[in-house]
């Protein structure tokens, strides 16, 4: 019974959360001016991607895993997301790391995204980090939680613990913090359409409705 009263809680923080969030972001969708990428450091390496390389335009996310705006964007909003965009190839989907200084478990959580990466199951860690996020309302350390996680879905969890241990990717997600904040990026979720940073509400029919009007506004030139 107390599980259930904490995931009933969960929902009403993401709940309550998304609509504050939304609410500062503005009824109608703009997009910012171009600007170019910064280039990251470490190993180069610019994100895990979702859809087609030939998708006509690419949404970029900054995001943070203990954010509650995150998890609620990633468990209502990015299923539709994956089916009106990702699945259709008209976009191709690039996740950043932007761990904020205050969430104190959020780079563990993005070294536990890499590690399964490493594996080639960041998308897969991505849905549990975000799916099960009562980890980041206890307050407690949530790296057994998320060997837990490493187990459910499938990784070598001597694989697994070794990257952890080695702390083998906190150069590259110190690299894509250093690249959102160079590019203006101060809370998460951020996202970005084919460079231009994106005003609107973080809704799936928002961003469909921006995709399709930049692939019209292609097929017309």
């Amino acid at each position: 019974m107390k599980g259930f009263y904490v995931a009933l809680g969960v929902v009403a923080v993401l709940g309550g959360g998304w609509l504050l969030y939304s609410a500062h972001r503005g009824p109608t969708a703009t997009l910012g001016p171009a600007a170019p990428v910064p280039v990251a450091v470490a190993d180069g390496f610019r994100g895990f991607t979702l859809g087609s390389d030939s998708a006509r335009v690419e949404i970029t996310e900054y995001s943070d895993f203990e954010c509650p705006f995150c998890a609620q964007f990633a468990s209502v909003q990015m299923p539709e997301v994956r089916e009106q965009l990702i699945n259709t190839g008209k976009a191709r989907w690039r996740y950043r790391e932007f761990p904020l200084a205050m969430h104190k478990y959020s780079r563990d959580a993005a070294l536990a995204g890499e590690c399964a990466g490493e594996q080639g199951k960041f998308w897969e860690m991505h849905d549990q980090l975000f799916g099960h996020h009562e980890w980041a309302l206890t307050g407690k350390n949530p790296d057994g939680v998320f060997r837990g996680f490493a187990k459910d879905i499938g990784l070598d969890l001597a694989r697994y613990d070794a990257c952890m241990d080695s702390q083998r990717y906190a150069g590259r997600i110190q690299a894509s913090f250093a690249e959102g904040e160079a590019r203006g990026v101060q809370g998460t979720p951020t996202f970005f359409i084919d460079g231009r940073r994106y005003l609107g509400n973080a809704t799936s029919d928002a961003l469909k409705a921006v995709v399709d009007s930049l692939v019209a506004a292609r097929r017309t030139r």
